[in-house]
């Protein structure tokens, strides 16, 4: 048995959190340098639209009194630390699906307790430690576990946000009620050749035979029909694969055309990249850099390029990792251009540093590199971010992305701490 916790949303309830007062209020979030709304309250679903670009509503959030808020990703980041590890002290385990959704396994669980009374006691435990509210869907597959998870969201005042799939009853109850786009990996395309077919409800792809949808479609398509018929076909991965790359990139708040800022801008990505590599336990040899323009300016050229160092030695260390950013940028700067975009991609992993050392290699291992990586990995995560950097990243960083509305971190910066009076 499956169960699906996933925080109704949650980068809009994180920032309500800490405020009372915008309870009943329409909240929204936006996206890097305020673009975009990427989160909304239930209030302001309504209200706005998804994806939009915040100026084109400011009238509308100005006349409904929308409260915004700029991505607080310090904020998010805590808040989902604190529901997962929450959901490990009370499930048997957690496969982490995305920052704010986890599939639990609860084998065990069904032979002494009742399982509806055990989702509503993990949505009642995260409500008391991190005030944010859950939606919990029970199934014996994780594909049905999304669907009683999106029933028990919608319909919240008749499941109060726990739903039990466990009986074949209820789930083709549910499924014939739901339309076939509702079911998790069928999008918008899949679900017209569905609809085509005659496949409108989910009930109607449960009850297709295999070897029409194998034919029709693909392997993945027939293992989701499977698994909505309770043949559970997708594992349980409590440890998440190392990851292939690591990105660090961000669109800039003004745009850079002075190379030392740009220069800090790649230092500071470099670093980060660094950072999560070391989080992940591994080491690099490939590492790139890129610029690019903006597309859409008017009567503006559009560059944009990339240039790559392959190491002999892998490396976790920031200097090496900084060093190989800045000469890739070098090889592929060009002055008078207006940039918009530039960012850091380490690739070519690997779970220990050693490889055959060369008598050529311009990096050879820098001696107790190691440890004093996990000083300043330590020292960042106890004071908070940016306690030890480097100084080629710069002090005032005018190239950082533009937050004007952006909340206190509440749970990871001491000067941000709420006082009570």
């Amino acid at each position: 048995m499956f169960a699906l916790v996933d925080v109704n949303s949650f980068y809009a309830s994180c920032e309500t959190v800490f405020r009372p007062d915008l309870k009943g209020r329409p909240v929204v979030v936006l996206s890097n340098n305020d673009g975009c709304v990427i989160a909304r309250s239930a209030e302001a679903k309504g209200l706005v639209t998804m994806g939009a670009p915040y100026f084109k509503q400011r009238e509308i959030f100005r006349r409904h009194g929308i409260v915004t808020f700029s991505s607080n990703y310090e904020l998010y980041a805590d808040m989902s630390h604190r529901v997962m590890t929450t959901l490990e002290e009370i499930t048997p385990g957690v496969e982490i699906y995305s920052i704010d959704e986890a599939f639990c396994d609860l084998t065990g669980v069904s032979n002494c307790l009742n399982l509806e009374a055990f989702g509503r006691e993990i949505r009642q435990t995260l409500l008391q430690r991190t005030h944010l509210t859950v939606g919990v869907g029970i199934a014996p597959t994780k594909t049905l576990a999304k669907l009683a998870n999106f029933a028990a969201k919608k319909w919240q005042r008749q499941t109060g946000g726990v739903l039990d799939l466990s009986s074949v009853e209820r789930q083709r109850k549910l499924m014939a009620a739901l339309p076939v786009e509702e079911v998790w990996g069928v999008g918008r395309r899949l679900s017209k050749r569905l609809d085509a077919m005659g496949i409108k409800t989910v009930l109607d792809l449960a009850d297709t035979h295999t070897a029409v949808i194998r034919k029709h479609f693909s392997v993945v398509l027939e293992r989701t029909v499977r698994e909505l018929r309770g043949e559970s076909c997708l594992g349980f991965e409590e440890f998440a694969p190392h990851k292939q790359e690591i990105i660090c990139s961000r669109s800039f708040g003004e745009k850079v055309s002075d190379y030392e800022a740009m220069r800090q801008a790649i230092c500071s990505y470099a670093a980060r990249a660094a950072e999560k590599l070391r989080a992940e336990h591994q080491y690099c040899r490939f590492i790139s850099a890129f610029v690019k323009t903006s597309p859409f300016a008017l009567n503006e050229p559009y560059y944009g390029n990339s240039a790559s160092i392959k190491l002999l030695t892998p490396t976790e260390d920031s200097r090496d990792i900084i060093n190989a950013a800045t000469r890739c940028l070098d090889a592929i700067w060009k002055e008078g251009l207006r940039y918009q975009k530039a960012g850091v991609m380490l690739g070519d992993f690997f779970s220990l540093g050693v490889a055959q050392l060369n008598l050529f290699d311009e990096n050879p291992p820098r001696r107790n590199s190691a440890e004093l990586m996990a000083i300043i990995d330590e020292l960042n995560k106890k004071e908070g971010r940016g306690t030890l950097w480097f100084a080629g990243q710069g002090i005032e960083q005018q190239w950082q992305m533009k937050r004007e509305m952006l909340s206190p971190r509440y749970t990871t910066r001491f000067s941000d701490l709420l006082r009570v009076r």
